[in-house]
């Protein structure tokens, strides 16, 4: 009689034949730790983020656990988790964008501009700076998938240009917290406070867990992640097991503008004026680029997490203000993350080379 899986009627037909069968290969503790690492890209940014709590908590004592300590890190780290969440997007297909800050900045100053400028209320400004980035966005795409420029040139053009028309319309002008505060005080409004368990947070923070969250649930659970995967893996074989890898790849790179729109919208609550010569246009790419990296998302493509990202910008914001609080050189924060950065991507390297 027939079982109900043909599988096992194939496997005991086999066994009456006299084929002979192998035993599955016993992975050792190495081996199981590396199926951990290769299946769960973030495990390694996070031990190094728990191993780093526990090192500056030791020498620090209680004050480093405080709610006020902690909940500074998330405060200091928003622009560049929301950053690295629109650079985790591109790397994982296999690109890179050098314009995400310069991005963010632009998007933040039309906001103010247009407020203060032209009169129109800040509720409406909002909306066209993170259009703005979005139509942005959707030209680095354009020109990455149709015209099949690399993307490291698209982007680098491209920060180029946003920085040039930033500071062309914006000419110069700095547009004071004061001013905002009494004139616009929506687009402050990410920079509001409030209390949750002696722990004192922004609506920035939450903008950016939020953004975190969807999309690691986005990549995680929807077919839309999956081909941002494949593309990034595969192109070739994405292309021919179906995935659209155009509309893919101008999805990923209007959302990535998206994002840094709201970054720039960030920025504002984070900082309280508008500045077209904000460090984060300059500095912003290589602190989202750093938290990818740190976030063990593969530089190659296709492989890697938005939560990796995350802990990557957490583990940058726990040094930061751990060696603060001890006293020490800050030059020592830069060292430290340039070990990390080069471990990151040895790690991956091992990673790919024994899972090939």
């Amino acid at each position: 009689m027939a079982s109900a899986d043909p599988f096992e009627d194939v496997v005991k037909s086999r066994r009456e034949e006299g084929f002979a069968e192998f035993e599955p290969t016993r992975k050792g503790l190495w081996g199981r730790f590396h199926e951990a690492l290769h299946t769960t890209p973030a495990l390694v940014p996070l031990i190094v983020l728990l191993a780093a709590l526990v090192v500056f908590g030791v020498l620090l004592g209680g004050k480093f656990f405080s709610p006020f300590a902690l909940t500074l890190i998330l405060q200091q780290v928003q622009i560049v988790g929301v950053l690295a969440a629109a650079q985790a997007l591109i790397i994982l297909t296999a690109g890179i964008d050098l314009s995400v800050g310069a991005v963010a900045v632009l998007c933040s100053v039309l906001m103010g501009q247009i407020t203060f400028r032209y009169g129109v209320p800040a509720v409406a400004a909002v909306p066209i700076g993170l259009a703005a980035g979005t139509a942005i966005g959707a030209v680095n795409g354009w020109l990455v998938s149709r015209i099949k420029l690399p993307p490291f040139i698209v982007t680098l053009g491209m920060w180029q240009i946003v920085l040039a028309v930033n500071y062309l319309y914006s000419r110069n002008e700095t547009i004071r917290a004061r001013d905002i505060e009494t004139q616009a005080p929506f687009l402050q409004v990410l920079g509001t406070k409030f209390t949750l368990g002696g722990a004192v947070l922004t609506l920035g923070v939450v903008l950016m867990l939020a953004v975190v969250l969807g999309l690691a649930y986005a990549l995680r659970s929807t077919a839309w992640g999956r081909h941002v995967y494949a593309v990034g893996d595969d192109p070739e074989a994405a292309q021919l097991a179906g995935v659209d890898r155009h509309k893919t790849l101008m999805s990923v790179y209007m959302l990535v503008g998206f994002i840094c729109g709201l970054a720039g919208w960030v920025m504002i609550g984070r900082y309280g004026s508008v500045s077209p010569s904000a460090t984060t246009g300059v500095i912003g790419n290589i602190q989202a680029i750093t938290a990818v990296v740190i976030g063990g998302i593969s530089l190659f493509g296709g492989r890697g997490s938005i939560l990796g990202a995350f802990f990557g910008a957490l583990i940058v914001g726990v040094f930061e203000l751990g060696l603060r609080m001890s006293g020490a050189d800050p030059q020592w924060t830069y060292l430290l993350i340039g070990v990390l950065i080069i471990a990151a991507v040895t790690i991956d390297q091992w990673i790919r080379k024994v899972t090939q």
